[in-house]
């Protein structure tokens, strides 16, 4: 897999091509070459900032001798008013890049502010709240990077880096002990060290992990609440304890309530909005 940085670098070359394209004809129309504005970051929104590093590779891209002067760090509180950052470059290269960091950090500060409402409210409780693969494909890793900023945490990455047996692993194998015993087979097969989720529906079906064994952390998939109770004392500690399902900020505390290690929500990034925030040419010459 690629690094973080390798990802980044990545993404921001394909950002650009898609909005730049053969050239800003309106701003290379219209505002001479050597020109040279600066610029702040306005914030217009409350909530947790995020992407301010990101930012700044950004106009280090299309400007590598940009100055930027960093103001706020990445999950701090912000409010409206705030100015996160300044950066002075070649006009013409602060608005190529303009587009691309705005809908990254807004993108990126709505998921930790959503994520930081999670944490607020399961405060005081031994229960961590886990993002899911629901999340904008290219855009995956900057998301859960926005999510740790938010004080939450990150579940695994994608397909390749923990197991995970759901339901329909378990429909198409056609057992949940034949499922468990095949991945085993595997692992030992392929040499991987990875980590065990499996996905039960019921409680019949959790008896028969519990009977079986041989998985990290069993995931109570769209449990009620009393029932996800009786679930944890079955389980008794044995193996870690997720729940997933229809989890939001107004379930979230009752879930982990319940006893639960972890509670995973696809919320955390699916249904976050943006945060409002806006580019600002304070000053220009040349």
């Amino acid at each position: 897999m690629e690094s973080f940085d390798e990802m980044l670098d990545s993404f921001i070359r394909l950002g650009l091509a898609e909005d730049v394209g053969e050239g800003d004809h309106t701003s290379m129309a219209c505002i001479r070459s050597t020109r040279v504005s600066k610029a702040k970051l306005l914030i217009k929104d409350d909530g947790i900032i995020s992407g301010v590093d990101v930012a700044k590779k950004i106009f280090k891209e299309v400007a590598a001798a940009a100055d930027f002067e960093k103001l706020i760090s990445d999950g701090s509180v912000v409010k409206p008013g705030d100015v996160a950052f300044y950066v002075t470059c070649p006009t013409r290269a602060l608005l190529m890049a303009e587009r691309l960091m705005l809908n990254t950090m807004q993108r990126m500060s709505g998921i930790a502010t959503v994520a930081s409402l999670y944490m607020q409210e399961v405060e005081g409780l031994p229960v961590k709240i886990l993002d899911t693969r629901k999340t904008t494909p290219g855009m995956r890793f900057l998301e859960k990077q926005a999510v740790v900023h938010g004080g939450c945490h990150n579940y695994r990455a994608g397909l390749y880096d923990w197991i995970m047996i759901k339901d329909n692993h378990v429909e198409a194998c056609g057992d949940i002990a034949l499922a468990i015993d095949r991945v085993h087979e595997y692992l030992q097969k392929t040499q991987k060290d990875l980590s065990i989720t499996i996905e039960v529906r019921n409680l019949v079906e959790l008896q028969k992990v519990l009977d079986h064994g041989g998985v990290t952390r069993i995931m109570m998939d769209n449990f009620e609440i009393p029932i996800l109770k009786e679930a944890v004392a079955m389980v008794g500690k044995r193996f870690e304890t997720e729940a997933s399902g229809g989890i939001d900020l107004h379930n979230v505390r009752a879930y982990a309530e319940t006893g639960v290690d972890y509670v995973s929500s696809g919320a955390l990034t699916h249904s976050a909005g943006t945060m409002d925030m806006s580019l600002k040419i304070i000053f220009s010459e040349g």
